[in-house]
This record gives structure tokens, C-alpha cells and sequence, in this order.
């Protein structure tokens, strides 16, 4: 019988310590998913994290514990037992809000995701401000005096200053001045203290994770959403709103941004070729989103409209010949100009099931140098950089080095199966230091190019903000240096994180000198789009330098405009030089390109008054009278060094309109727009948010819906900033 009882207990044993997998759902309070919580083993270094859907997988014997985390939420200790399905609801760790005036009281903590004041608790404090009506109100409020000290509630001087602030939250230079959301609209804080207290339906604060999740990296510091029962009720009716002055001012004085002189019409008897480089970032649109979403001044200079396009994804055709992607044209009327045509040009490559994908060599350049300890700098980082880490397979490497005041190499190359060795050395990272990108980069091509896999992806993928100052650090300088270093073979991806010094000028140089692309990650949701949804074309590419050139017949194109593509530009002898580098296409990527034109015939304020020259006459065209202009595209292959040709014809006639094209010149108009370019016609941001709405179309996955809010939000602030200049 002992020995029937020691054999069952030793069966026991081994079930209890057998792993087995388990599997489950991290979610908030509301219920909505949370990406990127970590999943721990406790008292092990077995870990992984939720993707998108909040989803996991992770193996835990039954007297394991797992602890679940994510910043800004309390942590959550479960015991496995027989569970083989564990979902867990995260509590947001909100921490006190503070309002600093002349009046004392005591400091209160709430745990709950968010706290909110109704208007029933508006109308039991009867106090003559919106900060005194607060003060109580909110889980965790105190006021303080601005000079560090407190005084007695009763002797608190009427009229002084007050300055909101969400405890626990820090930024550069000290700053922790949350985003005030009135009605849907930022407003600085002297909006925020004339709001009427009767005129409060109620008061919501969002705190690290529920703030950046809704609002980027304006959410940082926290975010009071205010929610009023009609009209914002001003108590000074002359105060409306002012552009937010805030720590984002110095900021945009220290971000840097290529001058863009915007392309003209061409009249097509003097210069009938257009030629370019496609472009595939889509960096600037991610950009220009964190500014209008953080309430800021959009630098015209940031805003690079063929980025802007080339962030959405649009139907066109999957390839079916020997290349290697798809060319499409339409024609329609433009939408801002009856007088003129709009010509779209659409390229799609070829989609390769990831299962079938070339094995991966990479190469995580990190800047961990003193500017990137902001929360939405290293910290995103390392959370963006999981999210690519869960996607490699065990045939697939990867190696990190770090630069700082030097460079160094923190992980040697690790297959995907070790990915919790991986994900050990990120989570290790600190930031410190200056910033020796160049030693960075010299470094990490070197060890991209000794674990060099034939017919392999060899990628650099370098992750900053931009700001060198150790060693070759000018635009010359890197864009020497990158290419030196892309005749290895080995591709660039270069991802732009935070903002206040981000470097655009410098890490778009690199990205086009490196046979590589070039991304601004402002949120964990970006970090999705592009390590994810969008992985294969990310990182795999299927042609290098795709250059455009497209010819206009004279006899029915009277000038054209390339919207978009000023920093592409190639000369004319440029398109069949092949020593002239250009833009990579990636696995599904698509590629939109627009041209303005004026049709023959028509009187157009565009149209200058030439010479008429004496050796150009066209008549002998005549047989080529029904078409409209000729797409001409060269590109080598991703191992090539010679350019393989294509040509398609477009004939003189419109096309129907159709939902991608109307999408397109929607996101066009708007970045005219935001450049106050001089051919928008007088086009409205209204008329944006109706064409956009046209072109709307499924949106699987709400990016369109997204641009809609977008320009919504810049129209209200835009009206907002012109009734104020008007009084």
C-alpha cells in the first residue's frame, strides 16, 4: 500500500511540475484589449507579452504564478491550478491630480483608470471658478502654492495663478502640464480657468497608458477630458482659445526639418519628362498627427505630401507577369480645380506569405544616449521593438548594439527561438550619455555584414531620435557614411521616435542613402502598424531603386504638377543611370504618386506666356493623339546591380471615380493645406473632410476613419485660433 501511495504521489509530482501551456486575454477595466502587457512567470525569466488583441500564450506548470503588467496599470498575481485559460483585467495605477494655488489641502490617491466629476457634483460646490470646483472633486486633488509653500483654504488670494498637473508623470526640463480637452478641442490652461462651472457635464482624467492610448505622446503628462453641456460657456467672452505655449514651443525650436520648396507646373513644350524616386515612408504623416494631436504649430517643412498618401494603403491589383509589383493610372476632374485633371499613379508589390519569407539577419541599432530617457522615447522603444521580436521565427537572427557617448554590442546574434534572451536584453537598456551615431552605425554594419545570409533580409534597423553630436554626426557626414556602407548589401530601416529634438532631416537622409525606409513610431499602435500589420513590407524587400519617369503628350497636357515628391526629384538622365540610387518597394507595399494637369485647350492661371519655339512642332504626333502621357519605371532587384524596364500608356480619357482615388486627393488636399500652398484653389479643410468621407470605403482597420477625426480636429482648432484673432 506505501508503495501504491509513493508511486501515486511521485505521478502527482511529475503532473504538478509538467508545463503546459496556457493561454488568455489581457484587458482594461472597459474591456479593451491591452497590447504589450507582460505575461511573467514569477520567480523565473519565462515571459512574453499580449499582442494586439490583448492576446497571450505562455508555458506554466500549475503551482506557477503569473504575474501580469503593464505601465501605468497595477499589476495582477495569478495562481495557474487547473486553469488552462487565464483573462485578466488590469486596474490603471492613476495617481493623484494637483492644482497649484493659493490654498491647502490634503493629498488623496485613486487606483481606479480614471476618476470623473459630474455635473451633479458641479452644482454641490458652488464656488466661483472651475480650479475651486474641482478641488474635492477629483480622486486625489490638492492645491499648492506656486512658491512651494501651502497657506490656509480661507486665506487663499482670489485671482492667482493656478497651474494643473497630474502627480507622478515627468518630462524633459520638469515639465508635467497635461493636455486639457475641452469638448474634443486642446486648450491651454487659461481657457481651462474661465470655463463656467455651470456649464460642466463632467470631468474625466486619463493617466499613462488611457492617455497615450487615445491622444499620443501629448498624453504623456496625463489628460483631463472635460465634457460641457453645450456651448463652452467662457466666462470671459473674449478668451476663446490661443495656440498651446507650452514645453512643445521649445520643443519644435530644436526639431530639425529639410526646407521643401513645393513643385510648380510644368509646361509640357519645354519639359514634357517628369522623373522621381518612389517613396515609401511614411514617417511625416505620424509626425504631422503627434503635432495636431499635441495642440502644436505644424511646421510646413514637416509635412511631406507624398508621406502623407503612402501611409494608406489603397485596392490596387496584386501583380500577375514577371515583375515584381503592378502598375495602375486613373484620371479623374480634381476635386479643387474644375479647370484641371488628376492623375494618379498606383503601384502595388507582390505579397509573399510570411511562412515564405527569406530568412531574416538583423541588426537593432538602439540609442540609448541621454535624449531618449523621455517615457515616449526608450520606454516606446522597447515596448515597439517586442512587438517586431514576436514575429521572428527560429530560422530568423537577430543581434543589438547600443550607441551612447560610445557603441557596443549588448546581444550577440539570437535566433527567434531564444526570444525571451531577447527580450531579456532590451528590457536591460538604459538610457545615458551623448550620442555617437556614426561609431553606431559603423558597428552595426560590421556585424550585419559577418552574419551575412545569401539571398537572405540583411537589415540594419536603426531606432532614435535623431540628435548626434559625437563623431560624424552632420547630414554630409551620415549620408557618406550610409552610402559607404548599403553597397554591403545590407539594408537600412531607419524609426524616429518623441519629439523637442527629433532629427527629421537626418534620419530621412539615411533611410534614402541606405536602400531603406524611414517611420516616425509616436505610439504603441504605430509600433503595430508597421512591426505587425505591416511586417513584410517593413522589412523584406522585393525591388531597390524604382525610379518613375512619365512622359506627357503635348497634344493634350498643357502643364502638369507633381504633388508631392520634392525631395525625389531625380534628373532627366538620372532614370536610366543606374549608379543613382532610389527608393525601395516592399512585400505588399503600395506606392501612390499625384499629378495636377491642365488639359490642352484650357485657359489656366497656371500657364505662363513662353517663347514659341521654332523646332517643336508636334504635328508628326498626330498618331499618338489618344494618349495622355506614358509611365516609364526601372528597378533592379534586392541582390541586382542592373535596372530591369517597364512602360504603361494611359489613354486621353477620364475614369470613374472611385474611393481610393478620392482618398488620396483627400490626404493631398489636406497637406496643401497645412503647406498653405498656392494651387489648393481656395479649398476649405470642409471640403477635405467631404472628400475624405467619399473615399472612405471599408476601413478595415479605421486608419481612414483616424484622418477624418485629424482634420477635424486641426479645422476646429484652426476656426477656434481665427475667432480669437478676429476680437
Amino acid at each position: 500500500m506505501k508503495k501504491i501511495l509513493l508511486l501515486g504521489l511521485m505521478c502527482l509530482s511529475t503532473f504538478l511540475s509538467f508545463a503546459q501551456n496556457i493561454i488568455g486575454k489581457v484587458t482594461d477595466v472597459n474591456g479593451d484589449p491591452i497590447l504589450g502587457a507582460t505575461i511573467k512567470v514569477k520567480g523565473t525569466q519565462t515571459f512574453t507579452t499580449s499582442d494586439f488583441d490583448g492576446k497571450y500564450t505562455i508555458k506554466a506548470k500549475k503551482t506557477d504564478y503569473l504575474i501580469f503588467s503593464y505601465t501605468g496599470y497595477d499589476s495582477e498575481v495569478v495562481k495557474v491550478g487547473d486553469k488552462k485559460v487565464i483573462n485578466v483585467k488590469l486596474q490603471s495605477s492613476l495617481e493623484e491630480v494637483v492644482v497649484q494655488a493659493y490654498r491647502n489641502t490634503t493629498i488623496k490617491r485613486s487606483v481606479v483608470a480614471s476618476s470623473i466629476v459630474t455635473s451633479r457634483q458641479f452644482e454641490s460646490k458652488p464656488n466661483s471658478s472651475i480650479v475651486q470646483t474641482l478641488q474635492g472633486q477629483v480622486a486625489g486633488q490638492s492645491i499648492q502654492t506656486t512658491n512651494g509653500y501651502t497657506v490656509n483654504t480661507s486665506s487663499g488670494q482670489p485671482g492667482a495663478h493656478s497651474n494643473i498637473n497630474i502627480r507622478g508623470v515627468s518630462s524633459i526640463n520638469g515639465n508635467t502640464e497635461p493636455l486639457i480637452v475641452l469638448d474634443g478641442v486642446p486648450v491651454n490652461e487659461d481657457v481651462f480657468r474661465t470655463i463656467n462651472p455651470d456649464s460642466i457635464k463632467s470631468t474625466k482624467v486619463l493617466k499613462d497608458a488611457s492617455a497615450t492610448a487615445m491622444y499620443g505622446n501629448r498624453g504623456v503628462n496625463g489628460v483631463i477630458v472635460i465634457s460641457t453641456t453645450g456651448e463652452k460657456q467662457l466666462e470671459d467672452p473674449q478668451l476663446v482659445i490661443r495656440e498651446v505655449q507650452t514645453l512643445f514651443e521649445q520643443y519644435r525650436n530644436n526639431e530639425s526639418y529639410k526646407e521643401i520648396e513645393e513643385n510648380p507646373f510644368e509646361q509640357t513644350t519645354a519639359k514634357p519628362l517628369s522623373t522621381f524616386s518612389i517613396d515609401v515612408d511614411k514617417a511625416s504623416y505620424a509626425n504631422v498627427r503627434r503635432m495636431i494631436n499635441n495642440g502644436e504649430f505644424v511646421n510646413p517643412h514637416a509635412v511631406k505630401i507624398e508621406e502623407m498618401i503612402n501611409y494608406f494603403n489603397y485596392e490596387y491589383a496584386q501583380p500577375t507577369g514577371k515583375h515584381p509589383f503592378n502598375v495602375e493610372t486613373d484620371v479623374i476632374q480634381t476635386p479643387w480645380n474644375k479647370d484641371t485633371q488628376l492623375v494618379k499613379i498606383g503601384l502595388k508589390g507582390k505579397e509573399i506569405d510570411q511562412k515564405d519569407l527569406p530568412a531574416s539577419n538583423l541588426t537593432f541599432l538602439i540609442d540609448v544616449s541621454g535624449s531618449m530617457g523621455s517615457t515616449n522615447k526608450l520606454p516606446l522603444l522597447k515596448r515597439a521593438f517586442q512587438l517586431l521580436v514576436n514575429q521572428m521565427r527560429p530560422q530568423d537572427k537577430v543581434a543589438i548594439v547600443v550607441y551612447a557617448g560610445a557603441a557596443g554590442m549588448v546581444l550577440e546574434p539570437t535566433t527567434g527561438s531564444e526570444k525571451e534572451k531577447i527580450y531579456e536584453a532590451l528590457e536591460n537598456l538604459n538610457a545615458g550619455g551623448s550620442t555617437a551615431g556614426g561609431a553606431g552605425i559603423e558597428l552595426a554594419y560590421k556585424i550585419a555584414q559577418e552574419n551575412f545570409i545569401k539571398n537572405g533580409n540583411n537589415r540594419v534597423i536603426l531606432a532614435t531620435d535623431g540628435d548626434f553630436n559625437v563623431g560624424a554626426s552632420s547630414d554630409q557626414a551620415m549620408e557618406d557614411l550610409v552610402v559607404q556602407k548599403r553597397e554591403s548589401g545590407v539594408f537600412l530601416s531607419v524609426l524616429g521616435f518623441g519629439m523637442g529634438n527629433y532629427k527629421d532631416s537626418k534620419l530621412e537622409t539615411l533611410a534614402d542613402k541606405g536602400n531603406g525606409n524611414h517611420a516616425y513610431i509616436d505610439t504603441i499602435q504605430e509600433a503595430r502598424r508597421i512591426f505587425v500589420k505591416e511586417f513584410s513590407g517593413s522589412m523584406y524587400a522585393i525591388a531597390k531603386d524604382v525610379k518613375i519617369q512619365v512622359e506627357f503628350n503635348p497634344n493634350n497636357v498643357s502643364a502638369y504638377r507633381l504633388i508631392g515628391y520634392e525631395n525625389r526629384m531625380l534628373a532627366t538622365q538620372d532614370f536610366v543611370d543606374d549608379k543613382k540610387d532610389a527608393g525601395e518597394l516592399g512585400m505588399g507595399h503600395t506606392v501612390t504618386a499625384l499629378f495636377e494637369v491642365v488639359p490642352k485647350g484650357v485657359d489656366s492661371g497656371y500657364l505662363k506666356e513662353m517663347t514659341q519655339l521654332k523646332y517643336t512642332d508636334t504635328s508628326y504626333r498626330n498618331s499618338l493623339k489618344d494618349e495622355l502621357f506614358t509611365v516609364k519605371l526601372r528597378y533592379k532587384k534586392p541582390d541586382g546591380n542592373k535596372s530591369i524596364p517597364m512602360e504603361f500608356v494611359q489613354k486621353n480619357k477620364v475614369s470613374a471615380i472611385n474611393e481610393d482615388v478620392q482618398f488620396a486627393a483627400a490626404v493631398a488636399l489636406f497637406g496643401m493645406k497645412l503647406r498653405k500652398s498656392d494651387y489648393s484653389n481656395q479649398a476649405t479643410l470642409d471640403d477635405v473632410i467631404s472628400l475624405a468621407q467619399k473615399g472612405r470605403g471599408k476601413d478595415a482597420d479605421g486608419y481612414r476613419a483616424e484622418f477624418i477625426r485629424l482634420v477635424k480636429s486641426y479645422r476646429d482648432g484652426v476656426n477656434n485660433q481665427n475667432a480669437l484673432s478676429e476680437r
